[in-house]
């Protein structure tokens, strides 16, 4: 019963990316999601219905700062480009993640690729990360501060 959401899910991709909508199609792709199914091995969780509207409200303010990041993440990257002496000072740099559930780390790797400027570049087993930035200096002074948020806000949707 607790893989009819991830089958439905996986169904549904298969479709949309195909564009076709016949029974043969159907067909197809439940024959791939359950193969795809048969590989994984989804945990049992328990839905803790009296945290949901706090998780969703938690996934909101995330979106949120998403979009907030990337947007201001462009700007800089657009006045960078625009400078004709281009002030680039490019590295890599450490950052300890503030999620301890390996989705969460994905996830937040995930959102500092989006922001341009910022590419994930690996994770050891400790949670940290490694993050190659056009700009080091103001990567180093945002990131400590927005690990710590977006950390407790995963908390929250994935615990």
């Amino acid at each position: 019963m607790h893989t009819i959401i991830p089958m439905v899910v996986l169904v549904f991709t298969y479709l949309s990316l195909s564009e076709n909508f016949q029974l043969s199609n159907l067909m197809m792709g439940i024959a791939i999601a359950i193969g795809i199914l048969s590989l994984l091995r989804i945990p049992r969780r328990t839905v803790k219905w009296a945290r949901l509207p706090l998780a969703f409200l938690a996934l909101a303010i995330f979106f949120g700062m998403l979009l907030r990041n990337v947007v201001r993440s462009g700007i800089h990257m657009c006045l960078l480009v625009l400078n004709p002496k281009m002030p680039i000072k490019s590295g890599i740099i450490k950052i300890q993640t503030a999620c301890d559930s390996e989705l969460g780390q994905a996830i937040n790797a995930h959102t500092i690729t989006l922001a341009p400027g910022e590419l994930f570049v690996e994770m050891d087993e400790d949670g940290g990360m490694y993050i190659h930035s056009l700009d080091v200096e103001l990567t180093e002074k945002q990131a400590e501060a927005s690990q710590r948020i977006q950390g407790s806000l995963l908390k929250r949707i994935f615990d």
